[in-house]
């Protein structure tokens, strides 16, 4: 992975063009280690994104047939490698971008679905190819694929492997937008931008608690909702919107 860092923006980028940006553990480590190490202090947003003409194939196919290892090590490796990448995303305090740059599979389209954004050039394809070589979705496949873009969508797409064009992927709320390549960056940054106008510890708070009520029943989320306004209110941020408003002026959320 390559890691780039400017004016509150991590730029995570897959270097692997050579294997079309394919995961290995020691990949899945350096991802997640990139996004675990976001804090709202320094950070406004981070972009994910492939070096050349792939966003990631997933897994290596290579190194999937040269593992030798028990279930329990199976186990310990999908958990603390490909389920680490999902979880760091999931719960980065600051909005994880996905700029899709070319074909994303497997483990790569697992990712676009974890991520709060994601946008795709027209000749980006996606699918859920795990079941292809006899597996099922991880990277956090079977926990966001579901949620994004309903239950027989994603049983489709997980029982099929079949690959699905950036237009249909937009379709499915895979991705926010398609748009051309000349556009891609120019797209991101224009979030980038209106993201880091935002107060980033108030849109932590809202990620947190809009992924904790997911599973939860209507009471519960409630009450998760008003834990997280409680803690919204005793913000600078807050206070700030609010002299902002009074004063008929724009907030500095800086």
């Amino acid at each position: 992975m390559r890691v780039e860092d400017e004016n509150g923006i991590r730029r995570v980028t897959f270097d692997r063009p050579e294997v079309k940006n394919a995961f290995n553990a020691d990949v899945a480590r350096e991802l997640s280690e990139a996004l675990e190490a976001l804090n709202p202090d320094d950070f406004d947003v981070a972009i994910v994104s492939g070096d050349g003409d792939a966003f990631s194939a997933g897994g290596d196919i290579q190194a999937m047939a040269e593992r030798d290892e028990t279930a329990r090590e199976a186990y310990e490796r999908v958990r603390g490698t490909l389920g680490r990448v999902a979880e760091a995303i999931l719960t980065a305090p600051v909005p994880v971008i996905a700029r899709v740059n070319g074909d994303a599979v497997g483990a790569g389209m697992s990712l676009v679905a974890a991520c709060d954004f994601a946008y795709a050039v027209p000749e980006a394809r996606f699918a859920a190819s795990f079941i292809n070589v006899g597996l099922v979705p991880d990277a956090g496949g079977t926990v966001t694929l579901p949620r994004l873009v309903g239950l027989r969508a994603a049983k489709e797409l997980a029982f099929t492997g079949k690959l699905v064009s950036a237009e249909h992927a937009a379709e499915l709320d895979i991705v926010n937008e398609v748009v051309s390549p000349e556009e891609l960056d120019s797209t991101v940054e224009e979030l980038v931008e209106t993201l880091a106008s935002r107060p980033t510890e108030s849109l932590a708070l809202a990620k947190e608690a809009i992924h904790d009520n997911l599973g939860r029943s209507w009471r519960d989320g409630l009450e998760r909702e008003a834990h997280a306004q409680t803690l919204a209110y005793d913000t600078d941020a807050h206070e700030e919107g609010v002299s902002a408003f009074l004063e008929g002026r724009r907030p500095d959320f800086s």
